[in-house]
């Protein structure tokens, strides 16, 4: 099921109608519901409704309203994606997926490739400049998923490197009038995160455009690389 969590119900119409949206292309059925009264408990809503895919509506671009959603949705295994009211409608037709280091951004494949396939997403795989081997690597393996399903797929060498690849990744969406770019949330939450707060909270701030994000599984990677 896709939920759509919302707070104004005044300003719900576009949120609403993109979920209902990419509901009728994923073949799953919809539901909207109100953040307030689920906020505290949005894993067990998630998993009580087998909930697929949350849409969020965000009122307030203001760092804090922000992390108060981020750290609501810190537990969720599914993708979750926070819709600012200034948002135009959601749009399919191309996904950008920066592509870093770490192990974890493989798991990005399964999310992009369900675009590719109900939505017929062209994707566009931004690979970060590293000098080591792993993003390299991380872009194979998701092509030999990609290739599965004759998706339609191209790769970009990015210009930054892991750390900045996905700020690089926003300015390449619009570049390409790309709907939705597809990032990881942060492992955990360092000193700077909590004081500064983390990459993803930046990210969402800055973005006129949606950002799915994905938690990397704690359960299967290790901490380190």
């Amino acid at each position: 099921m896709i939920a759509c969590l919302i707070q104004d119900k005044n300003s719900s119409k576009l949120i609403e109608e993109s979920a209902s949206q990419l509901a009728n292309s994923l073949g799953k059925p919809f539901q909207v519901a109100n953040l307030d009264t689920t906020i505290d408990t949005l894993s067990s809503y998630c998993e009580a409704n087998e909930v697929s895919f949350l849409f969020i509506q965000l009122i307030e671009n203001k760092r804090s309203k922000i992390q108060k959603l981020l750290s609501a949705c810190r537990d969720l295994r599914i993708p979750y994606l926070l819709f600012k009211n200034s948002f135009e409608m959601l749009q399919t037709d191309k996904i950008v997926v920066p592509v870093n280091f770490l192990e974890e951004e493989v798991e990005k494949a399964q999310f992009a490739s369900a675009f590719g396939r109900f939505c017929h997403s062209e994707i566009y795989l931004l690979q970060a400049n590293d000098y080591g081997s792993k993003a390299t690597t991380n872009v194979s393996r998701m092509c030999e998923l990609f290739e599965k399903f004759s998706l339609k797929v191209q790769v970009e060498k990015a210009k930054k490197d892991s750390f900045k690849v996905e700020k690089e990744a926003l300015n390449k969406a619009i570049e390409i009038n790309a709907g939705i770019v597809l990032i990881t949330a942060s492992r955990e939450y360092g000193l700077d995160d909590i004081l500064f707060g983390p990459k993803e909270l930046h990210l969402v701030q800055k973005s006129n455009l949606a950002l799915l994000i994905i938690n990397p599984r704690a359960d299967l990677y290790a901490l380190c690389d």
